[in-house]
């Protein structure tokens, strides 16, 4: 099941990146992350008030809550690079490769801070990955 939502995922985010550019065009990239995430929020809030999931915020621990901060914090700053290099940028494919290239840095990160096995197959496909960078810029 998370395979589908992966691939809606990689969907969407490819749609964002055309849309964006598009947007670019006349638009700061300062205000259109920040118009973004307005717009994401109220729609989040909206499905999270249907759900019923408010609620379950009371339950979160303070460690919960710094996570969260810094997830938001790490996204806002991915989301403002990331429009801001597109603004800029002669073509989307080299901005998106590059921030797919993400999962070079994840590989890594994931080995050192939460201790995941770093095998021959993660390393060949960061490698791959950058090669792919490369291959796209």
């Amino acid at each position: 099941m998370y395979i589908f939502f992966a691939l809606l995922s990689a969907v969407f985010a490819a749609l964002v990146t055309i849309v964006a550019k598009l947007a670019l065009r006349g638009v700061d990239a300062v205000l259109l992350t920040t118009v973004r995430a307005v717009i994401m929020a109220l729609l989040l809030l909206t499905v999270s008030l249907f759900k019923g999931d408010l609620k379950n915020t009371a339950i979160f621990t303070s460690r919960d809550w710094l996570f969260v901060a810094l997830s938001a914090l790490f996204g806002a700053l991915s989301w403002l690079f990331y429009f801001i290099a597109l603004k800029f940028a002669p073509s989307v494919k080299g901005v998106y490769a590059i921030d797919r290239a993400s999962i070079i840095f994840l590989v890594f990160l994931a080995w050192i801070l939460l201790k995941e096995p770093l095998t021959w197959q993660a390393i060949l496909g960061a490698v791959l990955v950058f090669i792919g960078v490369l291959l796209m810029n």
